[in-house]
């Protein structure tokens, strides 16, 4: 039996999946080892987030206002889609994995109407993957009344990646709105109420559609904002040839080094909607190796839980669908 489930990764280009997944990455480990849970790499992962890890942190030395300037290079597929990395993570107790996370990414341009084979690698990722981290490019959606948000953010051509992924669903899914570059709009609650009010009003479509009776038993939607870098923040737009913007970015202090945060907080929603998923012990084959993981593991679950209940909901965080699929 394949002991392997999937979450994908779903955003525009540029918008910050790669560097999401890196940050996460640079978090995992410490974050699990607290409630006795081992999330191991395996060696490409790490080998290849682990680049993209130091290419992050040397950017706090030699930082440049223009976002054009920092980051990481995107996601690329040489040989077409079957060509993309996956990101592989053994979960378990320190001394057993009892099944693995698969997380997968892709180039940006997939979400396009015109990549019509990316958008057919997208469409199978959607009904294959247990969970979707849907990266936002914070500062297009909140600055100028979210001015720069359909250009950047992609919200129309998601809207419609879902429509077609998520017509029949007979398992339950979690989609995760995740705002990055968002340490701006985070600083205090009274922000990070206007983040989650603007994520509400303009994907509005997209959470109409997973409130629909076929589905809303069976989707929980949260907001996980995540900090990737964590010392720079928001600084202006300047716009080139009346249509092209160019984002700029500034270092919170002089001294001020790559701290990423919250970023862990994606795990720990994503395994408090699997352990719900266990305790509904309905015959779902998508969740049978979570089923199969847990049942006999009474100190995995209880890691698991412990783990899950570090889910924030100040600060951006919030669910705004499925209670009952997070539960426990």
């Amino acid at each position: 039996m394949n002991k392997e489930l999937k979450i994908t990764m779903l955003g525009a280009s540029g918008v910050g999946k790669t560097t999401l997944l890196t940050s996460m990455y640079e978090q995992f480990e410490a974050t699990t080892k607290q409630a006795n849970l081992h999330l191991k790499p395996d060696i490409e992962t790490a080998a290849i987030l682990d680049k993209y890890l130091g290419q992050l942190k040397s950017l706090t030395y030699e930082f440049k206002a223009d976002e054009r300037k920092k980051g990481i290079r995107g996601t690329a597929a040489t040989a077409g889609p079957e060509s993309l990395p996956s990101y592989i993570f053994e979960l378990g107790k320190p001394e057993k994995a009892s099944f693995k996370l698969l997380f997968r990414d892709y180039p940006g341009g997939y979400v396009l109407p015109s990549d019509v084979a990316g958008r057919r690698f997208i469409h199978k990722l959607l009904r294959e993957c247990a969970a979707v981290i849907i990266a936002i490019d914070t500062p297009a959606i909140m600055e100028l009344n979210g001015r720069w948000h359909q250009l950047r953010n992609r919200p129309d051509e998601i809207l419609s990646l879902f429509k077609t992924a998520y017509q029949n669903l007979n398992e339950p899914r979690l989609v995760i709105f995740a705002p990055v570059k968002c340490e701006t709009y985070v600083k205090d609650e009274a922000s990070a109420e206007q983040l989650i009010w603007r994520i509400k009003e303009e994907y509005a479509p997209l959470l109409e559609f997973l409130q629909q009776p076929s589905r809303a038993d069976k989707v929980a939607v949260v907001t996980t904002p995540v900090q990737t870098v964590g010392c720079v923040v928001f600084w202006k737009i300047e716009v080139e040839n009346f249509s092209t913007p160019r984002f700029y970015f500034r270092k919170t202090s002089f001294n001020s080094k790559y701290s990423p945060q919250d970023s862990e907080q994606l795990l720990r929603y994503l395994l408090r909607f699997l352990l719900k998923a266990h305790l509904q012990d309905k015959r779902w084959p998508m969740f049978d190796i979570v089923r199969q993981a847990f049942s006999p593991d009474a100190e995995l679950k209880q890691a698991v839980e412990l783990f899950a209940k570090g889910c924030k909901k100040t600060g951006g965080f919030a669910i705004l669908q499925g209670q009952d699929l997070l539960n426990i």
